[in-house]
């Protein structure tokens, strides 16, 4: 079993707060972004990818953020919907904010960067007051993500979130995804993360995303185990550290260190990783899977994703999950 438990007796299994955007992947792959002319639509944002894997997943999920009142806006609430997702938490902004973009470059499977536009955007502009208390009440988990963290008013938002959780028994988990570029000062970046990570259950990121809540440390060895000990003096019962193709480490309280297999990939592209890989972690530990396990259904998602064109549209199923394990286990499945 999990190291962790849920509340039970909860209309939602999994609700996320944060960024709602517009992924537009390039579809001239191999080429730098100046020779890329078409590219194709999708729906993005690292917690709006993790609701549509927990839901694709089989889980009843809800999300609680802000879009703009245009086409983008409209795409984007209808896809969730249309994929099982609680959409009553979205709100529509009337100010003129617009809708983020995120264009991709996919140069190789190794070389791939986006090119964001956050300028005024919608979903950086959800109101504390819009925050449905109830929804997260009733909800065995609330994911909060970084970048909703990095301006006003929608930090404030989440923090009020993370305060319902508490109050409610509702299980917390912090993606961290780190955006330097919509932060003001990598100060400003600890001292909200390090707020919101002492309200967490969960903790999860890569190295260089640890690092930058870090900034008021002593870990100049960037030493997980000196990251993860501190975490367990305040709510986290599992922090995991992401090494990229090195691995993912998951730390206990009581000391312990949780190692699992990860598995080959035809990449295309890196990016959407990180989601489908929480995506298929959450839904282990919630599933009662050990820790182990869960996260090798993560590392399995992650590898269907990034062997994909898109990240939304490529969450997988369990079943999907499952296949893509057993292949890897008979060989027939290798990296590229």
């Amino acid at each position: 079993m999990s190291t962790i438990s849920f509340p039970t007796g909860r209309k939602f299994d999994f609700t996320a707060i944060g960024r709602l955007c517009i992924d537009l992947n390039a579809n001239e792959i191999n080429r730098p972004m100046e020779q890329t002319m078409t590219f194709t639509k999708y729906v993005g944002g690292s917690p709006a990818n993790i609701a549509i894997g927990m839901s694709r997943l089989g889980n009843k999920t809800a999300f609680i953020g802000k879009i703009a009142d245009d086409q983008m806006g409209r795409f984007i609430q209808s896809y969730l919907e249309n994929e099982g997702i609680d959409t009553s938490n979205v709100v529509t902004d009337k100010t003129g904010a617009v809708t983020g973009l995120a264009f991709t470059e996919i140069k190789s499977p190794s070389e791939c960067s986006i090119l964001m536009y956050r300028d005024n955007v919608a979903d950086l502009l959800l109101h504390p007051l819009e925050v449905n208390e109830a929804l997260i009440a009733d909800s065995k988990a609330l994911l909060i993500s970084g970048t909703a963290l990095a301006s006003s008013p929608s930090r404030e938002a989440v923090l009020l979130s993370l305060d319902y959780a508490r109050k409610h028994g509702t299980t917390v988990i912090f993606d961290i995804d780190y955006r330097p570029y919509t932060w003001v000062s990598p100060e400003e970046t600890a001292v909200y993360y390090n707020l919101a990570a002492e309200k967490s259950d969960i903790i999860i990121g890569t190295r260089e995303e640890f690092d930058s809540m870090e900034r008021f440390e002593n870990n100049v060895e960037h030493s997980d185990r000196y990251t993860a000990t501190k975490w367990f003096d305040y709510s986290a019962k599992i922090v995991i550290i992401k090494h990229g193709k090195g691995g993912s480490i998951a730390y206990t309280p009581d000391g312990s260190e949780h190692r699992a297999k990860s598995y080959p990939a035809k990449v295309v592209k890196t990016f959407g990783a990180g989601d489908s890989y929480a995506a298929g972690f959450i839904y282990g530990i919630m599933s009662g899977l050990t820790l182990e396990k869960s996260m090798e259904f993560g590392s399995a998602a992650a590898c269907i994703v990034i062997s994909s064109h898109s990240c939304s549209d490529a969450m997988p199923t369990v079943e999907q999950v499952k296949d893509y394990i057993e292949r890897c286990n008979r060989g027939e499945i290798t990296a590229n």
